[in-house]
């Protein structure tokens, strides 16, 4: 089946195009959700929910852009929606602008432990952090995303890029110490 004949059908409600669109891009707008989650069952449950949005919008995609575009942007929408109302994402009053860079010494940190700091931001950082940097949105889009003024988007970034600066500077300092200690260990 096609992806304009898998749409189609997912239009008219039909059950099995929309398990198939569930299987084929289930694995992509999971990983979505984890980026946003605070846990993999809260990433299990917006799975569910932004799949409850497409399928109830579907009739509104007009075959204009990207389908997997589109999917995505509902998918970031649902969750940060939820956040919202819930109120995760409360407004910072730090006005902190200034760019963060990591020294080159601490490059040797892997991927899956940088993703794993930034799942361990509070939540209005991780989510303005993954707008801004892992999914290219501006901070305009991202204050009409979340709800906020383009200053808090901002300083949210700054604060996520010092906590993210911190967290990699103390396990930098900490595999140091290590291997200090495993030396002296070894020479004793």
């Amino acid at each position: 089946m096609s992806l304009e004949e898998l749409i189609h059908n997912c239009k008219k409600g039909n059950r099995k195009a929309q398990e198939l669109l569930y299987r084929t891009y289930a694995t992509t707008l999971f990983g979505i959700c984890l980026k946003y989650s605070n846990s993999k069952t809260e990433a299990e449950d917006n799975l569910h929910d932004s799949f409850m949005t497409i399928y109830e919008k579907i009739g509104q995609f007009s075959n204009k852009g990207s389908f997997e575009g589109w999917m995505k942007r509902i998918t970031v929408n649902t969750v940060l929606q939820k956040y919202r109302k819930e109120e995760y994402l409360n407004v910072v009053s730090d006005n902190i602008e200034e760019e963060v860079t990591v020294d080159g010494a601490y490059s040797d940190i892997s991927l899956q432990t940088l993703l794993g700091y930034i799942q361990e931001l509070p939540t209005k950082y991780k989510a303005t952090f993954n707008l801004y940097v892992l999914d290219g949105y501006t901070h305009k889009e991202i204050s009409d995303v979340l709800g906020t003024s383009i200053g808090t988007s901002k300083s949210n970034l700054a604060r996520a890029r010092i906590l993210l600066k911190e967290k990699i500077e103390t396990k930098a300092s900490q595999s140091s110490i290590g291997i200090l200690m495993l030396i002296i260990t070894h020479f004793l």
